[in-house]
C-alpha cells in the first residue's frame, strides 16, 4: 500500500483530523498533514502520531503551486469549530473561503475529496434531520458557526448543479463526536472528557439544567458518535468510493447526557453524582436540545457498519484517559 499515492489531510493537528492520520499511517498510506504548524508540537495527545510531510495551512496553496504534489485525496477536516464564535468574518475567512479554494483546487486537479461539514446545520431540529439534498436550503443554524458550514454546503450544491466538482466527493455532517484526541478543543470538547476530569477532581459532574418545558435535567439529547466509527466511515467513502452528495454521520440514535457521563462514573468506579447548573444565558437561545442523524442515505451506499454503542464508546474512552492520566510506575 505504500505505493498508494498521499492523502493530503488539512485539520490533521485537530481531533478527527490527527486520528484519520493516525490511520491512514497504519494502513501503509503517505500523507501530507496540514494545520498550524505549532499544533503539531504542542498538543500532547497527537505526539506519537507520525504527520509525514506537515505543511502550514496559510501556505498550503502556495506548497501546492509550486510542488505538485500527486495526490490521491484531500480529506478536509481543518476548520474552525467553536460554536461560541461569533466573528462572523472569520469564519468566512477560514470555513467558508478556504474550503472554497480547496474544493476549486480538487475540481481543477481532478482529486478525490471529502470534507467536514456539521450537524449545526440543522440548527434547533424543527425541520428535522434528514439529509436529502433538496432540503437543504431550508435549514437555519442557530450559530455563526454552523451557517458558515452550511454556506459551504449550499456552495457546494450550486457546483454540483453546475458540473464543476471532483472527480468523487461528499460531505459528512458530523453529529457529536467523542473520543481520544480531543482535549485541545478545551470548552468546546465533549462531555464525556468534561465529566471524566471533574469526576477525577471532585467525584462529581456538571450538566445543564433543561430550560425547555417537558424535558428533565439531563434529558437533553444528542447523537453520539465515537471516533473510531467516524475513522472508518471516512476510509469507506475514500474507498468505495460513495456517490457524490452530502450524508449525515452520526450514530443515528439519540441518547440523553446522563447516558453519555453514566458509564463514566461507572468507569472510575465512583457513585453518580450530578449538579446541574443552568444554561449560560448567552448560549440558551442557540442551545440544541434533541439532535438524531437520519442515516439511511449512508447505509442505501453500503455502508453497513454497526456503530459502537455510548455505553462501550464512553468505557473504552474513560479506560484511555485513566490510562493517559496514570503514568506507569518505574520498575
Amino acid at each position: 500500500m505504500t505505493n498508494l499515492k498521499p492523502i493530503l489531510i488539512t485539520g490533521a493537528a485537530g481531533f478527527i483530523g490527527a486520528r484519520f492520520a493516525e490511520s491512514c499511517v497504519s494502513l501503509g498510506y503517505k500523507i501530507i498533514s496540514v494545520d498550524d504548524c505549532a499544533h503539531f508540537n504542542n498538543r500532547p495527545e497527537h505526539l506519537g502520531i507520525d504527520c509525514g510531510l506537515i505543511v502550514d495551512r496559510e501556505k498550503l496553496f502556495e506548497f501546492l503551486e509550486s510542488q505538485k504534489p500527486p495526490l490521491g485525496a484531500i480529506v478536509h477536516m481543518g476548520a474552525c469549530t467553536d460554536t461560541a464564535q461569533m466573528d462572523a468574518q472569520y469564519l468566512k475567512r477560514v470555513n467558508l473561503d478556504y474550503s472554497k479554494k480547496i474544493w476549486t483546487y480538487a475540481s481543477q486537479n481532478k482529486i478525490p475529496l471529502v470534507y467536514a461539514s456539521s450537524a449545526a446545520t440543522y440548527g434547533d431540529g424543527a425541520l428535522g434531520f434528514n439529509d436529502d439534498e433538496s432540503l437543504i436550503p431550508n435549514l437555519k443554524p442557530l450559530n455563526p458557526y454552523g451557517q458558515s458550514k452550511q454556506d459551504f454546503d449550499l456552495w457546494v450544491l450550486d457546483q454540483k448543479r453546475a458540473g464543476t466538482t471532483p472527480p468523487a466527493w461528499c460531505g459528512f455532517k458530523f453529529f457529536n463526536v467523542y473520543g481520544f484526541g480531543e482535549r485541545h478543543k478545551e470548552k468546546m470538547a465533549s462531555v464525556a472528557l468534561h465529566a471524566f476530569d471533574q469526576i477525577m477532581a471532585g467525584g462529581r459532574t456538571r450538566l445543564f439544567k433543561s430550560h425547555k418545558k417537558g424535558i428533565p435535567d439531563g434529558h437533553q439529547k444528542r447523537d453520539f458518535i465515537y471516533i473510531d466509527d467516524v475513522v472508518e466511515v471516512l476510509h469507506f467513502a475514500l474507498a468505495k468510493p460513495i456517490k457524490r452528495g452530502i450524508y449525515n454521520l452520526g450514530s443515528g440514535q439519540a441518547r440523553t447526557f446522563l447516558d453519555l457521563v453514566t458509564p463514566v462514573f461507572k468507569g472510575l468506579d465512583k457513585p453518580v453524582q450530578i449538579d446541574f447548573i443552568d444554561t449560560p444565558p448567552a448560549i440558551r437561545p442557540r442551545y440544541q436540545y434533541f439532535t438524531e442523524a437520519k442515516m439511511e442515505k449512508l447505509r442505501d451506499q453500503g455502508c453497513a457498519k454497526a456503530f459502537t454503542a455510548l455505553e462501550k464508546g464512553v468505557a473504552d474512552y474513560t479506560q484511555c484517559l485513566i490510562r493517559v492520566a496514570s503514568p506507569p510506575k518505574n520498575k
